[in-house]
């Protein structure tokens, strides 16, 4: 390992932008389906890795959908926490605010109830065996109507006070921020933290209605942003976080090489980039993973490394003295590298 890998891998960082469900490896795809007795499409481990050759964020969601179909129980929840919380122990991460989609598993007959005590029960065991601190986010599935958001927000009421915040994803081409604008204000009435995706696959319009509209307190990718001067000194001026993912980015064809990925020049604009690695399974990297590849990639520094790791803790939904906590540590790691 390379003095910068070594340091990157040990640099105390935070990942705001990972989908749970993404982080199906398909061995326990595979392990769950014999569990519950679920036929996959699938003969072999080998066969769902071919199947994530995906060029675009719908092929992607299809399979992703498809792959959901193997958690049924709290168990599978759990199970499914604490092999991601594994896998990212060993990348430096101290903390984690993870997004879960409950309409995926709802419309298929799962209870709200299970997911969540499910993904809560592998949360409390991982800070409880790994040192890993976590929230839990709730995303509403944008391809579906503004009314099914509201459902999931009810079916969520007994949880609201283990629920950090809630955000926007799946598809997003073809339904803006705006088509959510009151599920999101009744959202913050209930004293929840608000993100959504915007400007990935979607224009830089999308990001605006997000911040004017939902009133998101961060926002999810955002790299077409940069095609809009005023939007950029705007997100600059008022410190709003990017959770910026570049596998991601480039499974999804966002960039066409991590050479051309924008996070060197988003840190030159001043914009609050942070690195995370959305859909790990599926985009071939975790956290660390992405740090490596794009830090190699765009020729980050060690300054903007440390940048990059200090913007993932002042971006999180952490109380003043956790943030302080973490940035404590991460000060005093950088002053012994």
């Amino acid at each position: 390992m390379s003095d910068l890998s070594a340091f990157i891998r040990g640099l105390p960082k935070a990942e705001l932008h990972l989908h749970i469900e993404g982080s199906l490896e398909p061995e326990l795809m595979f392990e769950l389906a014999r569990r519950n007795r679920i036929a996959l499409p699938f003969g072999s481990v080998e066969e769902v890795r071919a199947a994530y050759a995906f060029s675009n964020l719908q092929d992607f969601l299809d399979i992703y959908y498809q792959g959901a179909r193997v958690l049924l129980t709290e168990e599978d929840f759990r199970d499914l926490a604490l092999a991601y919380f594994r896998r990212v122990a060993a990348d430096g991460c101290r903390h984690v605010e993870l997004f879960f989609d409950p309409q995926t598993h709802t419309d298929r007959g799962v209870p709200f109830a299970v997911v969540a005590d499910g993904l809560l029960a592998g949360m409390a065991q991982a800070e409880r065996d790994l040192g890993i601190t976590s929230k839990l986010i709730l995303c509403y599935l944008r391809h579906l109507p503004e009314e099914a958001a509201f459902e999931t927000l009810r079916q969520a009421e007994p949880y609201l006070d283990r629920i950090a915040g809630v955000g926007l994803d799946s598809s997003e081409v073809g339904h803006p921020p705006s088509k959510f604008a009151r599920v999101f204000q009744a959202s913050r009435e209930r004293g929840l933290k608000l993100v959504a995706h915007a400007g990935e696959e979607g224009p830089p319009q999308y990001v605006w209605e997000a911040l004017d509209l939902l009133h998101v307190d961060r926002i999810d990718h955002g790299n077409r942003s940069l095609e809009d001067p005023r939007l950029v000194e705007r997100l600059v001026r008022e410190g709003m976080t990017l959770t910026v993912c570049p596998l991601s980015n480039l499974k999804l064809c966002v960039v066409d090489d991590l050479a051309a990925h924008p996070l060197k020049r988003m840190l030159a604009l001043g914009l609050h980039a942070t690195i995370n690695s959305d859909d790990p399974a599926y985009f071939g990297g975790y956290l660390g993973e992405n740090w490596l590849q794009a830090a190699g990639a765009v020729g980050l520094t060690r300054d903007e490394l440390v940048t990059l790791a200090r913007n993932s803790f002042t971006g999180a939904f952490l109380e003043p003295d956790e943030k302080q906590r973490h940035l404590a540590a991460l000060d005093a790691y950088v002053a012994q590298a």
